[in-house]
């Protein structure tokens, strides 16, 4: 009996341990994976949670760095704007006319014209060839040009290939100029430009040449400004009482004049004569150069004197319409 209940008791036990070992461990797999569910599913809570949170915060922060960009990007826009506005203002189209039949009514009429902008096809055509050349010939500058840098000139007008810009004053042939001075004073005094740009220093020397009682200035067709509008409101209505002459070419134009009894005296910083010490009195052709290069050197072989004006301070130079201005101021006093 003993035995059997030994024998009963262990296999008991080891039922029970069987038993209970399985119940044990069912009941923790089931505790833990309940438990696992549990804690994963807090966790994928938390996660979406933090998710949710960092998103707020994401795009709080995604929204706070867009408003400067958007606010930026909008004051960037309105200062382009500002700034077109205020380059199309600064260019002045009243003196401009474009299209072929405005163009070449206004050609035909023989106003008086600055310059003109045209295709190669404009040009080599049978209706405006002819014009064109004539007034290429009397100093008006004509450019040919694409058709898309005339469209950026016009910004974007319908110039169907060619455009013009009027002239404030009109011009006179050189042959012109020549028998106007002589024909009025003994020793006229004539001033040539070469390549001076600024139209404010153009509009200044018209001004003080009038104001001296020169009898005319002569323009170059390039490397000089032409006479537009900010040049006749520089000079101060002497437009009205100067003859102006426009020239292809400037050295040429100055043989003519030295053929015709003209002395050419050009004006620069290294000259060796003082324009005080000058004292010739003869029909007189004085050349004004730019401030940056001064007379061009061929030009300045043309010369028959090259004049300096002595200055006593620090300055090393004037301006172009000064240095003309009172160079004039000696030249017209012998």
């Amino acid at each position: 009996m003993k035995n059997s209940s030994n024998k009963f008791r262990g296999k008991n036990n080891k039922e029970y341990k069987k038993h209970s070992d399985f119940g044990y461990y069912s009941k923790n797999t089931k505790r833990s994976e309940k438990n696992d569910r549990f804690l994963n599913n807090s966790a994928k809570n938390k996660n979406v949670e933090n998710l949710k949170k960092n998103d707020e915060n994401n795009t709080f922060s995604s929204l706070k760095r867009r408003n400067p960009r958007l606010k930026s990007n909008t004051e960037i826009s309105t200062k382009n704007s500002d700034i077109h506005q205020e380059f199309s203002k600064k260019r002045d189209f009243d003196d401009w006319i474009w299209g072929k039949h405005s163009v070449y009514e206004t050609l035909s009429s023989n106003r008086a014209i600055n310059r003109i902008w045209c295709t190669s096809e404009i040009y080599s055509s049978d209706k405006f060839y002819i014009l064109l050349k004539d007034l290429k010939s009397k100093g008006v500058l004509i450019e040919e040009v694409s058709w898309n840098r005339l469209s950026q000139l016009t910004y974007g007008a319908s110039h169907q290939g060619i455009a013009l810009q009027l002239a404030c004053s009109k011009t006179i042939s050189l042959e012109q100029l020549i028998d106007f001075s002589k024909r009025n004073c003994t020793n006229p005094i004539i001033v040539a430009l070469d390549g001076i740009t600024d139209p404010h220093n153009v509009g200044a020397i018209i001004r003080s040449a009038e104001a001296f009682d020169c009898k005319g200035v002569i323009i170059p067709q390039r490397r000089s400004a032409g006479l537009t509008g900010t040049v006749a409101k520089v000079a101060a209505g002497a437009l009205e009482h100067l003859s102006v002459c426009r020239v292809v070419n400037l050295n040429r134009a100055l043989e003519e004049l030295k053929k015709n009894g003209f002395l050419v005296v050009g004006l620069s910083g290294d000259g060796q004569i003082s324009i005080s010490n000058f004292h010739e009195n003869a029909p007189m052709i004085v050349v004004v150069g730019s401030e940056d290069k001064g007379i061009s050197l061929l030009t300045q072989k043309k010369c028959d004197f090259i004049l300096s004006i002595s200055l006593k301070g620090k300055s090393s130079s004037l301006n172009a319409s000064v240095a003309a201005a009172i160079s004039l101021f000696h030249l017209t006093g012998k």
